[in-house]
């Protein structure tokens, strides 16, 4: 088959069969699975291979959780054992961030890995300048490639910044100013409940700050299920971290502190942590040299991940959720479909996730308020986890909850919320559930080992009532 003229590399152009731009984790995976397959692979970063969840996000934050996680249930011995004494030392967090999980913010163990499957890595900025076509802005010059099967983009995210009076010109941090912190201050504004403010929040409160969450919404963790808020808020209040839902935020200033100024008060901290959710990374991408919009605030693609000619497109830009899991999802079915591979679809029907608190909250599928918006024949099941006998056992942290959502004319399950110790590991039984539509009648006769959280699951079957 003869290539098209308008797709020919010109002559200042290199030809490849793929271009990667983005190496987060998704961009990465396809990169190296690709290589793998014997395809010529271009990798184009401009920052740390790897991307966020190693070096900024997941890692270093769930590693100052499981601290702070210890630290609390030292604490709670003295209900269950004796007392404890307990010296909160952020040093050792500090330490194993910066030598363990990020190789003190090296990406040279990503890039080997690449490299020995064989992707070719170009450090630069990289731009769509047409159809299959990339240019990746270096130190000096420019690279220019041309893909014979496509280009696939993984731009990623970063911190959103509220267009509040006065916060551009102040030193606030964002996840990443925190992954490294070497200190900790007295105190702490955390703007946003969001996920990753309502993690960070609890582990620094954890460690002795003086925290207040100052979130705009009605309440902390908005698209969970109100019943998950409002247990994780009441826990935050009993450890002392102030809750300010629904707050108007008027101004923020600095001078050697911050002073934040609502509408009806002014609170007053060492730092502010801004964590207002993330914002898609789309400016500067080339995206109107294939017909896209980068004001979109998404790039939409279809079941195969094709988000245009010769292009495809994987992880948070997607508009499916802010999770390195649901990003090489994408990127092993956008490698199936470049290798013209048979195998499934995309399917997000039971999309799961989870926020690292204590309790933990985890969901998959659709929320109640979801559910009858899409006009399903609606039903819920409740379930408090202290039903199950391990929730009694445990006595101290057992804060928790299994809501069950369902469609009624089915009788399967649509969605579901676990709140509780573990919460994400108990969550799998349900979202096996509502990924393979079993029956309600079918969960309702199955076994729950006894004594364990999960047995919760059984009893807000019961509830159900189906």
């Amino acid at each position: 088959m003869q290539t098209p003229e308008s797709s020919r590399p010109a002559p200042d152009e290199t030809e490849v069969d793929v271009v990667v731009v983005g190496l987060g984790p998704g961009g990465e995976y396809a990169a190296q699975k690709l290589a793998e397959a014997g395809l010529d692979v271009v990798g184009v970063e401009r920052s740390l291979v790897g991307g966020e969840c190693p070096f900024y996000g997941c890692i270093p934050s769930k590693m100052m959780i499981r601290a702070a996680d210890a630290l609390a249930e030292a604490r709670r011995a003295v209900t269950l054992a004796g007392r404890v004494e307990v010296k909160p030392d952020w040093s050792l967090v500090a330490e194993r961030i910066d030598r363990q999980a990020t190789n003190h913010w090296d990406d040279h163990s990503h890039v080997e890995r690449l490299e020995a499957a064989g992707v070719h890595i170009v450090r630069g900025h990289g731009r769509l300048t047409g159809a299959g076509r990339v240019a990746v802005e270096l130190d000096a010059g420019e690279s220019r490639f041309t893909a014979r099967r496509g280009v696939l983009v993984n731009p990623g995210t970063a911190p959103a910044v509220p267009p509040i009076d006065g916060l551009a010109g102040t030193p606030y941090w964002t996840n990443r100013e925190l992954a490294r912190l070497t200190e900790l201050p007295e105190s702490l504004v955390v703007l946003g409940g969001g996920p990753i403010g309502a993690e960070l929040a609890q582990a620094l409160a954890r460690f002795g700050v003086r925290v207040s969450v100052v979130e705009m919404a009605e309440r902390i963790l908005g698209p969970a299920e109100p019943e998950a808020s409002a247990v994780l808020t009441e826990v935050f209040e009993r450890e002392g971290i102030e809750v300010l839902a629904g707050a108007d935020v008027q101004r923020v200033d600095h001078d050697g502190g911050f002073a934040v100024r609502l509408a009806d008060r002014t609170l007053r901290a060492d730092a502010l942590l801004v964590a207002a959710g993330r914002t898609p990374q789309l400016r500067g991408l080339g995206l109107e040299s294939v017909g896209l919009d980068p004001d979109d605030g998404r790039l939409a693609t279809d079941d195969r991940m094709r988000a245009g000619d010769r292009l495809w497109a994987v992880g948070d830009a997607t508009g499916h959720g802010a999770f390195t899991h649901v990003s090489m999802y994408q990127a092993a079915v956008a490698v199936r479909d470049l290798l013209g591979e048979e195998g499934p679809a995309a399917d997000y029907r039971a999309l799961s996730w989870v926020t690292f608190t204590d309790p933990e909250v985890a969901a998959v599928g659709l929320t109640e308020r979801q559910a009858r918006d899409a006009g399903l024949a609606v039903v819920t099941g409740h379930a408090q986890l202290p039903e199950s006998s391990r929730g009694w056992i445990h006595q101290a942290g057992n804060d928790g909850l299994v809501k069950l959502v369902a469609d009624a004319d089915r009788a399967v399950l649509v969605g579901g919320t676990v709140v509780g110790p573990a919460a994400g590991e108990i969550i799998g039984l349900i979202a096996t559930a509502v990924h393979a539509e079993l029956p309600i009648a079918t969960l309702r006769s199955m076994h729950f080992a006894y004594p364990t959280f999960h047995r919760a699951i059984e009893a807000a079957l019961a509830d159900l009532g189906l």
